[in-house]
């Protein structure tokens, strides 16, 4: 159908749709483009300059350097590297048994725990902090990396409702079978039903690892340690009471960007395959 041929309403709806696709590209990419361009910028230049205004050079990385010294960027990507393995690789397994046993297996009080893994993902998590806070302090688990990963580990009930989700389109013909031939129920999940979990798996890495990578209040408030800071905290080095240094600020950001864009482009096909495959079964 041309343009031409269009109705006056089916015309009007098109452009409509258009401008509003346009005016969505735009609220997004003008802050990736504004932070670009200060991280290319001297102090001097971004005091005097506007914001879209452009950088004297794109070969200035001298920000980069000093925001990887400076915020020493370097210990907190290790310290976020660890809690990321960690935390994704117990929240995977801890999730998928969990989804396994209420799924699988109906006892007494299955509904009842089914019910109130629902109520606690619709509790704000900052409502919850302060009582979360005494608990960590009373145990000793504040300014501990072990300690942060524990509250992050205890906070994975969507991943719960993702494997259930998953596991409602398994047969449990796989586990009858499975079981007459001499398995045992950790073997089934093991060997027959985990690996037919990888999209769920992806879907879960992605939703949970992107939420560890930018986590930013639970670390300010338990990891107080400058030893002790991941990649969302190191960059509050820039900030004080008398203004912000956002040239190293946006040079810091697009630095911890890089990891997570390289893996997303080596890794797209499954992130693709598991958003699709794990998130709209059932």
């Amino acid at each position: 159908m041309t343009i031409m041929r269009m109705k006056p309403s089916t015309f009007l709806f098109t452009v409509f749709k258009y401008v509003v696709i346009i005016l969505a590209s735009i609220v997004a990419l003008l802050p990736i483009v504004v932070c670009v361009l200060t991280a290319f910028k001297t102090t001097e230049e971004y005091n005097a300059t506007s914001v879209l205004d452009l950088p004297a050079s794109f070969l200035y990385f001298e920000n980069f350097a000093v925001a990887l010294k400076q915020a020493n960027m370097f210990r907190g990507f290790l310290n976020t590297g660890v809690v990321l393995v960690v935390v994704l690789l117990v929240s995977i397994f801890t999730g998928s048994m969990l989804a396994y046993v209420l799924n699988r297996f109906k006892f007494k009080g299955s509904g009842v725990i089914h019910n109130l893994f629902m109520f606690a993902a619709l509790i704000p998590g900052i409502a919850t902090q302060v009582t979360v806070y005494q608990i960590m302090y009373s145990l000793h688990l504040i300014n501990h990396l072990y300690g942060y990963m524990i509250v992050l580990m205890g906070t994975d009930i969507i991943s719960i409702y993702i494997f259930l989700q998953f596991f409602e389109n398994l047969p449990v013909s796989l586990d009858e079978s499975a079981i007459m031939d001499g398995c045992t129920y950790f073997g089934v999940f093991f060997k027959i039903l985990f690996p037919l979990l990888k999209p769920a798996i992806v879907t879960s890495l992605v939703l949970k690892g992107v939420g560890v990578y930018n986590e930013y209040y639970m670390s300010n408030l338990y990891l107080q340690d400058k030893n002790l800071k991941t990649i969302s905290t190191a960059l509050y080095t820039f900030t004080g009471p008398f203004g912000n240094q956002y040239n190293y600020i946006c040079a810091g950001v697009l630095i911890t960007i890089i990891p997570i864009f390289i893996l997303f482009l080596i890794f797209q096909e499954q992130v693709y395959s598991g958003m699709a495959s794990g998130a709209v079964k059932g």
